[in-house]
């Protein structure tokens, strides 16, 4: 979700994946797949700036998390082949 704010001052917050495109003239217009139309204070570049800065937050939290559980370290019995013992 990222954070705007309506031509009234009231912030909302708008789930980016439901954005179809953005519009500038001269005020934002934020269209989201729905239809429903939604004019906000930020420019257009501001609106993409936060789409792009919530979507790394998330996918920098993925790579982490990936990475942690990803890190196996290979018994001494292990064949090496990728695949799992069974337990015995």
């Amino acid at each position: 979700m990222i954070q705007l704010t309506r031509l009234n001052n009231k912030p909302l917050a708008v789930n980016s994946d439901l954005i179809k495109f953005i519009e500038q003239s001269p005020d934002t217009l934020v269209t989201l797949i729905t239809g429903e139309k939604i004019v906000v204070r930020e420019s257009a570049e501001e609106v993409l700036a936060r789409i792009v800065a919530f979507r790394r937050s998330v996918l920098q939290g993925l790579s982490l998390t990936w990475d942690a559980s990803s890190s196996h370290t290979p018994a001494p019995e292990d064949s090496g082949t990728g695949e799992c013992e069974p337990e015995r």
